[in-house]
């Protein structure tokens, strides 16, 4: 009895192994900045969608973007199992074999199109499909490791949920949606270049042609001060544009200059801790700007 006993808890547990392992190889963390972007997106847009189906859009934008990141996971294993940071993710470590983790993000990527496509509209399904080949096909496979614009243009994909889950709603993309997507898509290189900062190393190490790598981390630094400030103005654009009001506005002003002056110590300082302190604060401030983007809807209308 004990044995068999064993055998079922042995099971369970390599079950449970595998479950996480290709959940891992999804980005969970990409994944959810993904909901939250694209939900607001869902509740911004005007128009009317069903809570269910809302909600089951939302899963299905979710998908596709872990979706990506299998794809990404399964090209980038060689450049993966050499950097420190990536070494122990699914395909590296042994967990997850190639072939099973492409299969998985093709799988699942075709699913989670049909899914949108059905809950919502065909207009998000196919908006979903782009942002899946963009990511997977153009980001990973050519642009990544071809240019030190990877991240500027490569950004395109992260920036694409918001608009996913306003067409969603809404049957369109509207002028209101192009600006969400700005404000990631100029969000993204001074967030993913502070973090480049202090892996140097480690492109170097897999010949990935990072800004830092390329062009050296004073450029680096100054680029980012640039798209920062470029970030900033594309933040207050939802005042000008008339989809917020003046809370959204306090916020956004307030929070994107405490961004700008990480940005100028960064310039000063030039040490690994003060570049984590941007990344960091970088992932904080997208939240703040969409949530507060919500909850001047909610109050103000």
């Amino acid at each position: 009895m004990d044995k068999i006993n064993n055998s079922i808890t042995e099971r369970a547990s390599f079950d449970f192994t595998a479950v996480y392992s290709f959940f891992m190889l999804m980005k969970p963390r990409v994944m959810s900045l993904v909901i939250f972007t694209g939900f607001s997106g869902i509740y911004l847009a005007p128009g009317n969608l069903h809570p269910l189906l809302a909600f089951i859009s939302l899963l299905a934008i979710a998908a596709g973007a872990g979706a990506s990141g299998a794809i990404n996971q399964w090209y980038d294993r060689d450049i993966d199992s050499i950097m420190a940071r990536t070494r122990g993710r699914p395909i590296p470590s042994a967990q997850v074999q190639p072939a099973e983790a492409l299969t998985f993000g093709v799988t699942v990527s075709v699913i989670s199109i049909l899914i949108l496509s059905l809950s919502a509209n065909p207009l998000a399904g196919g908006l979903l499909a782009l942002t899946i080949i963009f990511y997977g096909l153009v980001y990973t496979v050519w642009l990544k490791r071809s240019t030190t614009q990877n991240i500027v243009i490569g950004g395109a994909a992260g920036a694409f949920p918001p608009i996913i889950g306003w067409a969603a709603v809404s049957g369109n993309v509207s002028i209101e949606a192009i600006i969400l997507f700005c404000l990631i898509f100029f969000w993204t290189p001074p967030h993913f270049w502070a973090l480049s900062l202090v892996n140097i190393a480690d492109y170097k190490k897999a010949d990935i042609p990072m800004l830092p790598v390329v062009y050296g981390a004073d450029e680096t630094r100054r680029q980012i001060m640039i798209y920062s400030v470029i970030m900033v103005f594309v933040s207050l654009l939802p005042c000008i544009a008339g989809m917020s009001k003046i809370l959204y506005g306090f916020v956004a002003g307030s929070s994107g200059t405490f961004f700008l002056i990480l940005c100028i110590q960064l310039l000063k300082y030039r040490d690994d801790k003060t570049a984590m302190r941007l990344f960091k604060y970088s992932i904080i401030y997208l939240f703040i700007l969409f949530l507060a983007l919500m909850v001047d809807k909610a109050i103000l209308g």
